[in-house]
């Protein structure tokens, strides 16, 4: 593998831990300190547009870094990520379309509280997990015999199918086939319409709280197992661990990350489509982690801010030429940021700071001469 993931898993640093605190802690206020900038509402005009921006940003960051624990910690290039995505979008949506009408019919009431809704939520978030465990098995079963090119090739046949089955007229009744499923009931208090406020706090949390778990699992002695199987199967193998289970285990992880994205980006947009299990959604989170960096969680982070936030303004400034901006900002982070930005940033820090310290004891030297 490259010498970019060389000193993975990643280390705890307390600038890294700062500047999570601080980029937690301005999300947490953006939505005030914007809504007094711009003097409007919380759920209105500019503030309420932003607050969509970045919800858009914490689902795709999460699907990014879900893809990194594939591409990033277990070298495994699989083009068939957004089935688990899509898998999640349409196990949440069939549930909320045609489940929860039944389940509200009949409320549970625990004092002057429905408690309906969270039963209903609480029976997505089981089912989209099973979903994404098998969807998870189904492609880690395909690597046993197939590596490299050959497999990547097999993943994208097996999402191929997938997004075919998700576009049948067989299935028109339940999924809508090419139209997908629209206007799909979500829970009044986190209506994304009426209540974005507080789909935007449900968002973040997800998003942290997914990071939090991710960085615990490639920090694990699991974890540093998966590194190592990528950057010798073999030697992993006669120390005595089982590299296909370690590959399995990063699947149905990176799988089950993206099938819980996939379920929240469904309630976002209320809707089910097959474009969320297209090859093009896979290249995107692979766009995010190839401008963040491999193996590092950061990167796809903030390389799905870079790809939601900053490409909300070139839309704005290019209008649909913007995808044509955007692939020239991109050719020119991978020729002069090879390793992505974090990636190449961890490389040549030491660099940098050998550089640093070069030049002052330099000019130290120069003053004491004078």
């Amino acid at each position: 593998m490259s010498k970019q993931n060389s000193d993975l898993p990643i280390k705890k640093h307390p600038l890294m831990e700062k500047g999570l605190l601080i980029f937690v802690l301005v999300l947490l206020a953006f939505p005030f300190v914007f809504s007094l900038v711009s003097g409007t509402g919380l759920n209105a005009g500019l503030t309420k547009f932003w607050q969509g921006q970045l919800i858009d940003f914490f689902i795709m960051a999460v699907f990014a870094m879900s893809y990194d624990l594939l591409i990033g910690y277990a070298g495994v290039l699989s083009f068939g990520h957004a089935a688990s995505f899509g898998g999640g979008a349409y196990a949440a949506g069939l549930l909320l379309k045609f489940l929860s009408p039944k389940v509200l019919a009949n409320p549970i009431m625990i004092g002057s509280f429905n408690f309906s809704w969270i039963l209903m939520l609480l029976i997505v978030l089981v089912v989209v997990l099973l979903v994404s465990i098998l969807i998870g098995l189904l492609f880690s079963a395909t690597s046993i015999r197939l590596k490299g090119a050959y497999f990547a090739m097999l993943t994208l046949a097996l999402a191929g199918a997938i997004n075919i089955l998700s576009k049948a007229t067989d299935f028109v009744k339940w999924t809508g086939a090419d139209e997908g499923m629209h206007a799909l009931p979500v829970p009044p208090w986190m209506d994304p319409t009426q209540n974005r406020l507080t789909f935007y706090f449900i968002a973040l949390a997800v998003l942290l709280v997914s990071f939090y778990l991710m960085r615990r699992m490639v920090l694990s002695p699991a974890g540093s197992v998966v590194v190592a199987t990528r950057e010798n199967e073999d030697r992993t193998r006669m120390i005595g661990y089982n590299p296909i289970r370690y590959r399995t285990l990063a699947f149905v992880s990176a799988s089950i990350f993206a099938g819980f994205a996939g379920a929240l980006y469904a309630m976002w947009t209320t809707s089910a489509t097959p474009s969320m299990t297209s090859a093009t959604m896979t290249v995107n989170a692979l766009i995010m982690t190839i401008l963040g960096g491999l193996g590092t969680l950061v990167g796809p982070l903030m390389g799905a801010g870079i790809m939601q936030i900053v490409g909300q303004f070139f839309y704005t400034w290019f209008g649909a030429r913007w995808p044509l901006v955007f692939g020239v900002l991109f050719i020119l982070i991978v020729m002069f940021l090879p390793y992505g930005i974090v990636g190449t940033w961890r490389l040549r820090k030491q660099n940098l700071k050998e550089g640093w310290q070069r030049l002052l004891g330099l000019l130290n030297l120069r003053n004491n001469k004078g």
